[in-house]
C-alpha cells in the first residue's frame, strides 16, 4: 500500500498499523472461504492487552475455512490522514480494507467506546446503521459485557453475542458460512442466527414505550424468535482453547505480558459488580493446565513477565502452590508473576514472598468503600483488619507502593463514609512508614471512582448520585487526605454520568450516539477527547434528557431495557440481595456450601468450582 508507506512516517506511533507481529498469522485470502476481523474500538497498544481478542483469534485461525485478522481504531491524527489521502479502514495482517470482510466483529467492553465504533465503521465506509446496509457489506456484530445492554447499540449492530464466545463463534461462523454458500440474503442469515442460543439480532425485535415515554417493552418481530436471550456459559474450563502463541505487539501494550486466565467467574458477591453476575457460575482451571501453558507461552512470547488473570485471582483455590511451581521452573529465566487486583482477606506473607521472586511492582488492593457498614451494604466480604493486615505484610516483605480503589457515591454512602477512604489511606500511610519503607519512596495511590449502576447486578435499580454531588466528595476527599506521600487519583465524574446513560440507556440512544459522533465525539474514555458539552448537545438535539436514564430509581416491578437478556441470574434473587443490602446483611460466599440460590450451577450441570491442588 503506497498510500499507507507515505502516511506512516508522518503520524505517532506507526507501529499501531504496520501489523507483522511476531506469531501473527496472515492466511490466504483467496483459499478462505470466510472472512472475519476482529475490531477493537481503541488504540493500538490497549486493545492488544485485551485476552478475548487472543482467544478468538486463535479459535477463528484454527478453521480451515475461516480467517481472522485484526483492526483498531486509528488514533486522530492517522484517521486524520487516511480521510486526505483517501484510505479507508484497512486490517493489520492483510492490510484489506474492512469493507471487503464477510463479518466485522466488535467488542463492547465499556460503555465510553461506543463512539469509537461510529467512528471506525464511517473510517471504513460502511453505513453505520444496521438498516442502511447493503448485501454487499460486511455483518456487524459484537460481544463483550456491554452487550447484556445492547439496545443503545441497536441501531448498529446486527448481531450480539450474549456470554461467552468460546463455542458460540464456532456455531455462529458456520451458519453464516452455509448462508453464503447457498447464496441466502442477509435477512435469512440473521433469521437463521437467531436460533442459535446467546444470538441475539435486534432487527427481528419491536421496542415498545408508555404514552409518557418510558420504556415498556421489547418484543419479537415473528414467531420462532425468542422472547429471551440466554447468555452462554462454557462448561469445560480446562479444555476451553487458549492461545498459547499469542500476538505479541510490536510496540509497547498497555499490559505488557503473558495473561493466563486462572477463573472465571466470581463467589463472592459484589452487590455493584457487573462482571460478577454475567461470568457466573465460577469455573478454574486445574494447576497443570496453568502450568503446561505458562511453559508454552514462555518458550512461544520472550516476555519476561506472566499474570494470573481473573476477576480475584487470589481466590483462585491453588493459587500458591501454582505461583511457586512457575516461580521454581521460570524465575530462573528472569520470568516474574503478576497478580492483578486482590482481595485484602486473600492476601498472605507467603504470596507475597512469591509473587515478588524475581522483581516487585506495586500491589493493588480494592476495599471500595471506607467504612464496613457500606463494606456490608455492597457485600464486599473485606473488614479494615484484612487491608491492614495484608498491607502490613507487603510493606514488611519489601514493598513500598500500594494502590487502593474505592468507589463514591454508593448506594446509602454517608459524609461518615467518605471521611472513612481519607481516613484509611492515612492508615495505611503510616502503617508503610511504621514498618520502615523510607519516607522518600513510601507511596500510597488512592483511585477514586464514581458508583455506576449497572443492568442485571443487585444495584440496578438504584440512580446515580448527582453530578455536583459527586465533584464535591471529590474536593473533600482532595482536602482530607493530603499528606506526603499520598495521592488521590479520580475518575472523571462527568464521564462516569454519560457511563450511567449508556449502561441503562434504551434504544433511543442509537439517535444520541449518531448525533454525538457528528459532533465529534470519538475517544471519549480518554480524556483530552471527552467533551460532555458534545453530548449534552448531542442529547438536545434527539430530544432525550440524559438525567431521566442516570437519575430514575426504578421499582422491582418496572420493565427495564435489558429484560429480554437472561444473564442467568433470576430477577427474585437479585431483588432479595437489593432489600439485603438495604438491611446491610451480607450474604456468605458461595463457596463452603453457602449457595444464596442464584440458581446457575444446577441449571447448567456445572461443577460449582475446582476444589484442591497436589501443588
Amino acid at each position: 500500500m503506497d498510500k499507507l508507506e507515505q502516511i506512516l512516517p508522518l503520524v505517532k506511533k506507526p507501529a499501531r498499523y504496520t501489523g507483522g507481529e511476531w506469531n501473527s498469522i496472515r492466511k490466504d485470502w483467496d483459499k478462505t472461504e470466510l472472512k472475519t476481523v476482529f475490531a477493537f474500538p481503541d488504540v493500538y497498544e490497549v486493545g492488544m492487552s485485551h485476552l478475548g481478542m487472543q482467544i478468538l483469534y486463535n479459535i477463528v485461525n484454527n478453521r480451515p475455512d475461516a480467517l481472522m485478522e485484526r483492526v483498531f481504531a486509528p488514533w486522530p491524527d492517522m484517521a486524520e490522514k487516511m480521510r486526505d489521502n483517501g484510505l479507508a479502514l484497512f486490517a493489520l495482517e492483510s492490510q484489506r480494507p474492512v469493507k471487503d470482510f464477510d463479518i466485522a466483529a466488535f467488542t463492547l467492553q465499556y460503555e465510553m467506546s461506543y463512539s469509537n465504533i461510529l467512528y471506525m465503521l464511517d473510517l471504513a465506509g460502511i453505513p453505520m446503521r444496521a438498516g442502511h446496509r447493503n448485501e454487499e457489506d460486511p455483518l456487524v456484530i459484537a460481544g463483550g459485557p456491554c452487550a447484556f445492554n445492547p439496545e443503545p447499540m441497536a441501531d448498529f449492530i446486527d448481531i450480539f453475542v450474549i456470554g461467552e464466545g468460546e463455542e458460540v463463534i464456532n456455531e455462529l461462523l458456520d451458519v453464516v458460512l452455509a448462508g453464503k454458500r447457498r447464496k441466502l440474503g442477509k435477512k435469512e442469515i440473521l433469521l437463521e442466527a437467531a436460533g442459535i442460543t446467546g444470538i441475539y439480532v435486534p432487527s427481528l425485535y419491536n421496542v415498545y414505550y408508555r404514552e409518557d415515554g418510558a420504556f415498556l417493552k421489547i418484543s419479537p418481530v415473528r414467531e420462532g424468535v425468542p422472547a429471551k436471550i440466554t447468555k452462554r456459559v462454557l462448561k469445560d474450563f480446562d479444555a476451553a482453547p487458549f492461545p498459547v502463541k499469542p500476538v505479541v505487539p510490536s510496540t509497547e501494550a498497555v499490559h505488557d505480558r503473558m495473561m493466563i486466565e486462572v477463573l472465571r467467574g466470581c463467589t463472592r458477591g459484589c452487590r455493584f459488580c457487573q462482571a460478577g453476575i454475567i461470568y457466573r457460575p465460577v469455573r478454574e482451571k486445574k494447576p497443570e493446565t496453568v502450568l503446561r501453558q505458562t511453559a508454552e507461552l514462555v518458550k512461544n512470547t520472550g516476555f519476561d513477565e506472566i499474570s494470573l488473570t481473573s476477576l480475584s485471582t487470589s481466590d483462585y483455590s491453588p493459587v500458591l502452590g501454582v505461583i511457586r511451581a512457575i516461580a521454581e521452573e521460570h524465575a530462573g529465566k528472569g520470568v516474574n508473576v503478576s497478580l492483578p487486583s486482590l482481595r485484602a482477606d486473600h492476601f498472605s506473607v507467603d504470596l507475597a514472598k512469591e509473587v515478588q521472586r524475581v522483581r516487585r511492582s506495586s500491589l493493588t488492593f480494592a476495599p471500595e468503600a471506607g467504612t464496613q457498614r457500606l463494606r456490608d451494604v455492597i457485600n464486599k466480604g473485606v473488614t479494615e483488619d484484612d487491608l491492614m493486615e495484608a498491607v502490613g505484610a507487603a510493606f514488611r516483605e519489601g514493598w513500598q507502593a500500594v494502590k487502593l480503589y474505592f468507589m463514591i457515591g454508593l448506594p446509602t454512602e454517608t459524609d461518615d463514609d467518605l471521611e472513612g477512604i481519607a481516613r484509611l489511606a492515612r492508615e495505611v500511610l503510616a502503617l508503610g512508614r511504621k514498618s520502615g519503607v523510607p519516607r522518600g519512596r513510601l507511596k500510597v495511590t488512592a483511585s477514586v471512582s464514581s458508583f455506576v449502576p449497572k443492568p442485571h447486578t443487585v444495584f440496578q435499580w438504584e440512580p446515580q448520585e448527582p453530578l455536583g454531588s459527586l465533584k464535591w466528595k471529590h474536593h473533600v476527599l482532595s482536602f482530607k487526605a493530603r499528606d506526603r506521600g499520598l495521592t488521590f487519583n479520580y475518575h472523571d465524574a462527568d464521564l462516569s454520568f454519560i457511563e450511567a446513560v449508556f449502561a441503562r440507556g434504551d434504544r433511543r440512544l442509537g439517535d444520541v450516539l449518531a448525533r454525538a459522533f457528528e459532533l465529534g465525539c470519538r475517544f471519549d474514555g480518554w480524556s483530552e477527547y471527552f467533551n460532555k458539552e458534545l453530548w449534552l448537545e448531542a442529547f438536545r438535539l434527539a430530544g432525550l434528557d440524559p438525567e431521566t436514564y442516570a437519575y430514575r430509581r426504578y421499582s422491582y416491578d418496572d420493565p427495564l431495557p435489558w429484560d429480554h437478556i437472561d444473564a442467568g441470574v433470576s430477577r427474585q434473587y437479585l431483588v432479595l440481595e437489593h432489600k439485603r443490602a438495604m438491611e446491610g446483611a451480607v450474604t456468605p460466599d458461595c463457596r463452603g456450601g453457602h449457595c444464596p440460590g442464584c440458581g446457575l450451577c444446577p441449571a447448567l450441570e456445572i461443577e460449582p468450582f475446582y476444589a484442591g491442588s497436589d501443588l
